[in-house]
């Protein structure tokens, strides 16, 4: 079976929330790129939009991974698109197939408001 590398067609930064001790008591929250990923970023098909609608899910794209891919719940996924638009996309779950050839995120893209 051939790898899913060759359609791997951009490359995207991960992002992840950690929680530290602030060492007085609190915590502090901070985000911080942990790594790249080679990826492909998918519409979802009408049959998956209709089931992320039914049960509430903020489901917008997906994102094709290698398998190996160290892409969690939570993780913000970061790049440019063919037109060198900034994407970001929040990664709602991460799944396998039984053969663990790829990995698919379903995400969630979100966009910045624009300042006047």
């Amino acid at each position: 079976m051939k790898g899913i590398g060759r359609h791997l067609n951009r490359t995207l930064e991960v992002w992840r929330t950690t929680t530290v001790d602030d060492g007085t008591g609190g915590e502090e929250v901070t985000t911080a790129q942990v790594g790249t990923v080679r990826a492909k970023v998918d519409q979802p098909s009408p049959t998956e939009r209709l089931i992320a609608q039914q049960t509430g899910s903020r489901h917008s794209h997906n994102v094709y991974l290698s398998a190996r891919a160290d892409v969690r719940r939570g993780d913000e996924l970061r790049g440019t698109d063919d037109l060198g638009n900034a994407q970001k996309f929040r990664v709602q779950s991460v799944i396998q197939p039984s053969t663990p050839v790829y990995s698919k995120a379903e995400v969630e893209q979100t966009q910045s408001q624009q300042e006047s």
